[in-house]
């Protein structure tokens, strides 16, 4: 077979140009530490990579997510302890006041005590998030509860906030209403009342003297229901933060999972890198060389 000069030029230019531009890709990817630097190299892999961008995007919005949740529902479970605290004094004042060896000025003294710890439970219900906003808020209204000029105090609202999405398809409520720790205790009658409603109540009833049996019979058993309501909103917001944790420590895996997918993809792997510019840059060279000595060469060479 026979090949022409210009054939053979052109073959070799071509040859020289695709090494050259072999090597030149490897310089780029050994300087810059990645091996894509354009879609067109692996449309597929630019493609993985543009949703493990994305991807990582999204976590990182859900980790301050969860890292808000996290605090909100630590400062909720801090909280609820003092009000627990609260609610178990005022159970031991109530269960003291009805003891028959007290006259009505000694109930008075207790009265004032219990007027205390109403007034603790009303700064404890609003408390202030880290987000200046109302620990116990509600869906509707601001404060989570109001106090009267009278004394009277009122839930600001209703319903719960929305949970804090903190996965796909994932959310968590971080917060509870006072409506929900605060509120709907069932009453002897049926009804529904508060813990507000009950201290109040007690509190009139020992400010008038006389007996107390009754009054405080109900203010035991409404005060007794209102422990255990906040003992098991407690409860639901240690279980919500344990939810929280196992969510992040997915978010975690999940996230080095789709690091060890974007080095495989994007990131050079500098010692096959460095191996294979020298062999092209070995064989670039070797083929300038042949090039060089072979078109020298005319058929007057051969005839000397």
């Amino acid at each position: 077979m026979q090949i022409g000069t210009s054939l053979f030029f052109d073959r070799t230019s071509a040859q020289m140009t695709n090494l050259s531009a072999q090597t030149s890709t490897l310089n780029t990817q050994i300087a810059t530490g990645k091996k894509l630097t354009a879609p067109s190299q692996d449309v597929v892999a630019y493609n993985r990579l543009a949703s493990i961008k994305q991807a990582d995007a999204d976590q990182s919005a859900y980790s301050s997510n969860i890292s808000l949740a996290k605090s909100l529902l630590e400062q909720s479970d801090s909280t609820l302890t003092a009000v627990s605290t609260q609610l178990q004094r005022a159970s031991e004042l109530t269960i003291r006041a009805n003891t028959g060896t007290l006259n009505d000025d000694d109930r008075k003294t207790i009265a004032t005590e219990l007027n205390s710890i109403l007034d603790d439970l009303v700064s404890l219900a609003n408390t202030s998030d880290a987000r200046g906003q109302p620990l116990f808020g509600a869906a509707t209204g601001t404060a989570a509860v109001t106090q009267a000029a009278d004394g009277t105090v009122s839930l600001g609202g209703t319903g719960e906030l929305p949970a804090i999405p903190v996965g796909d398809g994932t959310s968590v409520s971080a917060t509870d209403s006072a409506e929900r720790v605060f509120g709907n205790i069932k009453t002897k009658a049926g009804g529904k009342t508060d813990v507000f409603a009950i201290l109040s109540s007690y509190i009139t009833a020992l400010d008038a003297g006389g007996d107390v049996s009754t009054a405080s019979s109900d203010a035991i058993d409404g005060l007794g229901a209102a422990q255990t309501q906040v003992n098991n909103v407690q409860g639901s917001v240690g279980a919500r933060a344990a939810r929280l944790d196992i969510v992040s420590s997915q978010a975690t895996d999940a996230a080095t999972a789709r690091e060890s997918d974007r080095t495989g993809l994007e990131d050079t792997d500098l010692s096959a890198a460095i191996t294979e510019l020298q062999k092209q840059m070995t064989i670039l060279s070797a083929t300038q060389a042949s090039f060089t000595k072979l078109s020298s060469l005319s058929l007057f060479t051969y005839l000397r």
